[in-house]
């Protein structure tokens, strides 16, 4: 989703919780990310890989300079000819421990043995943050988590698209404050927004 399409999002959920509960979450996640130590490693549940959010990580970590924010998609499957950017397997988050991050993308409850990986990875040492639709066993294993319960207006895909835009904001200094993509994404806000009233 390119910044204008992400403006307008924003623009329509004016009013409500999310732009700003993406923009807090996205930066935790800026701040967990440690360069050069155990990088960010995403995973689904065994239903739901978060093939969509991965991509875009991927593009916020080049636009912003972040290259820790291009995340390691941790699969459920893995097949024999996976090539090797899409060959992390659940054995990789018996690695992750201190100055790993692990993003849980679950839209429904996760198998037992993906939250048992996640509890070993939090012990061991692993920031963990969960994006789910509120299951209180992910929330409980989360450092920071935001919730899409049932009935909340948005739904879990849109928030993603929220959070992969805000990640890479404040990243580039400029000068008058903000990064580029901050002053991009206001310039696209104030480009789309209706024009003000008389007064």
């Amino acid at each position: 989703m390119d910044a204008v399409r992400v403006a307008l999002l924003r623009d329509v959920l004016a009013g409500t919780e999310w732009p700003g509960a993406a923009r807090r979450f996205a930066g935790a996640l800026r701040g967990a990310v440690v360069p050069r130590r155990g990088g960010l490693l995403l995973v689904g549940t065994e239903a739901y890989e978060p093939w969509h959010l991965a991509a875009h990580l991927v593009d916020e970590a080049a636009w912003s300079g972040q290259p820790e924010l291009a995340p390691t998609l941790v699969r459920h499957r893995v097949g024999p000819d996976a090539p090797a950017h899409l060959a992390a397997g659940l054995g990789r988050l018996e690695a992750a421990g201190r100055g790993a991050t692990l993003l849980v993308v679950a839209p429904g409850r996760p198998g037992a043995g993906l939250l048992q990986r996640v509890h070993d990875a939090r012990r061991a040492g692993a920031t963990v943050l969960s994006l789910d639709a509120g299951d209180t066993e992910v929330r409980g294993l989360a450092h920071e988590a935001l919730s899409v319960a049932p009935g909340a207006g948005v739904d879990l895909d849109t928030v993603q698209h929220l959070v992969s835009a805000a990640a890479g904001e404040n990243a580039l200094p400029g000068p008058r404050g903000g990064g580029l993509r901050d002053r991009l994404s206001r310039l696209a806000d104030r480009l789309t927004a209706p024009p003000p009233s008389r007064w």
